[in-house]
């Protein structure tokens, strides 16, 4: 059974859940960002062969928290696939996969700055953004939206010292108006939870927020002040 904490946003609730996603039961929708579909396949083609399993492994965990959460909906906040060039990779078990999980939930692409969404919905609907009870979903935050807003493109990661040891896990990032979720993708790296270009989203002080036995565990990020410049900055493609 998959690990969710409640999880209160904009006036809504919410369930947190520890494979990095949330949950959104008032309209049954799953919400993943940055899946990075054919990442392994990308760098295959640049010569650094990789077990082409990530895009499998990938819908293996969609599908598996679809199913246990009963998701009438996914939701997917772009960079899905790694990309513009990742539908002409695609095999075609892979392909069935996506429309079998389309004809499952309603499927609905966010579009991202990686994505080659041009290359086909696999039976899913395709955005810029989404707007569901005055909150947007999208993938990349804008620093003066003024409505609540969940995004992913930033891949937050928490490090932590554990008894002695260094780990580092995929975190969500949130204050009151903004949320940035966490990478959902197998093979996605991360930037620190208190990066500055993190940082930049939040008009002050944010938490860095991780799912732990059935318990939300937050951890305080103080943000920094915001101009011009900093405001402006974006997180280069990885």
């Amino acid at each position: 059974m998959f690990a969710a904490a409640p999880f209160a946003f904009a006036g809504q609730s919410f369930q947190m859940l520890a494979d990095r996603a949330l949950f959104w039961p008032r309209h049954g929708a799953l919400i993943v960002a940055d899946l990075h579909l054919e990442k392994g396949s990308w760098y295959a083609a640049l010569g650094q062969p990789l077990p082409p399993y990530d895009s499998h492994d990938t819908l293996d965990r969609l599908a598996r928290l679809a199913a246990e959460t009963g998701a009438r909906a996914i939701w997917c906040l772009g960079d899905s696939f790694h990309d513009r060039d990742a539908a002409s990779r695609i095999v075609p078990a892979i392909a069935d996969r996506l429309r079998g999980q389309a004809a499952a939930t309603q499927l609905l692409w966010i579009a991202g700055n990686h994505d080659g969404l041009t290359g086909g919905a696999w039976g899913g609907a395709i955005a810029d953004e989404h707007v569901v009870d005055d909150i947007v979903f999208r993938h990349q935050s804008l620093p003066h939206e003024s409505r609540a807003e969940i995004s992913g493109h930033f891949h937050p990661k928490l490090r932590l010292t554990v008894r002695g040891r260094h780990v580092s896990r995929p975190c969500f990032a949130a204050d009151e108006q903004r949320l940035i979720l966490p990478a959902f993708g197998s093979l996605t790296g991360g930037l620190a939870a208190t990066d500055a270009v993190i940082a930049d989203n939040f008009a002050g002080p944010y938490q860095a927020m991780l799912v732990a036995r059935g318990r939300r565990l937050c951890f305080p990020c103080p943000g920094r002040a915001r101009d011009d410049a900093t405001a402006s900055r974006t997180l280069r493609a990885r």
